[in-house]
């Protein structure tokens, strides 16, 4: 029998393609659910191509032997996929879904990159809050044997589609960082990059039993420490 795969979602996005690099970087198998194909390739990566959303929940309870381990790093904007509601059938509903799909499959654990702030005070009433809240809770309620649940803030880095005010942004807060160091800019920004390794540090320490808590909840300066500072102790190893 062939060995269990990572599976990644997401993998064709800004933290979902670094995700998937640095797994196929450490020939790691894994297999990917996306509408197109992704950039990264390898040996030891199963591109599942299906233009059909509805579908991929579907398409990773069939798989062969069942993944030991899921990442979503899935997410859209209102813009991009024409309104909140629409975007609530992707950053909730499909995630949502693909969690029941993996718990269902046999996945142990899973592992999700929501957003910072989501849990604050005005939370429950901005719906894109309210999609990653609803999100990790269903992630929780299920009850993998271990969850990973990453809150960056605003993702540093290049996407092949831009964003409303996300380039302005970027080149504000790297100024920021230029003059008043990288320290204040790790309070509120993180490299897409650094995000991305720190899902793949969490889910080595959890397979070598070294997980802090079975429900996980990584913060900006975890992802920080995990994704920059223990990797590059590391050697990026």
């Amino acid at each position: 029998m062939s060995q269990p795969s990572t599976v990644v979602i997401g993998s064709t996005g800004l933290v979902g393609s670094h995700i998937l690099s640095t797994l196929l970087s450490k020939s790691h198998p894994v297999t990917t659910i996306s509408r197109r194909s992704p950039k990264s390739t390898g040996p030891t990566l199963t591109p599942i191509i299906e233009s059909n959303t509805d579908l991929w929940a579907s398409s990773l309870s069939s798989l062969t032997p069942p993944p030991k381990t899921v990442i979503s790093a899935l997410g859209t904007t209102r813009t991009a996929a024409g309104g909140t509601a629409n975007q609530w059938k992707i950053d909730h509903d499909l995630n949502v879904a693909l969690a029941r799909a993996a718990k269902e499959s046999g996945a142990k654990t899973f592992a999700f990159v929501s957003s910072g702030g989501t849990r604050g005070l005005f939370s429950n009433y901005a719906p894109y809050s309210k999609m990653k809240i609803g999100v990790e809770d269903t992630i929780k309620e299920l009850g993998f044997d271990n969850a990973v649940i990453l809150r960056p803030g605003l993702i540093l880095g290049e996407r092949e589609q831009s964003r409303m005010g996300e380039g302005q942004a970027q080149t504000a807060v790297r100024v920021i960082g230029r003059w008043l160091g990288l320290g204040v800019q790790d309070r509120f920004a993180q490299e897409g990059e650094v995000i991305a390794r720190a899902a793949v540090k969490a889910i080595e320490m959890i397979d070598q039993g070294k997980a802090k808590e079975k429900y996980w909840v990584l913060e900006q300066n975890d992802i920080v420490r995990l994704g920059r500072e223990e990797w590059e102790k590391e050697g990026g190893k």
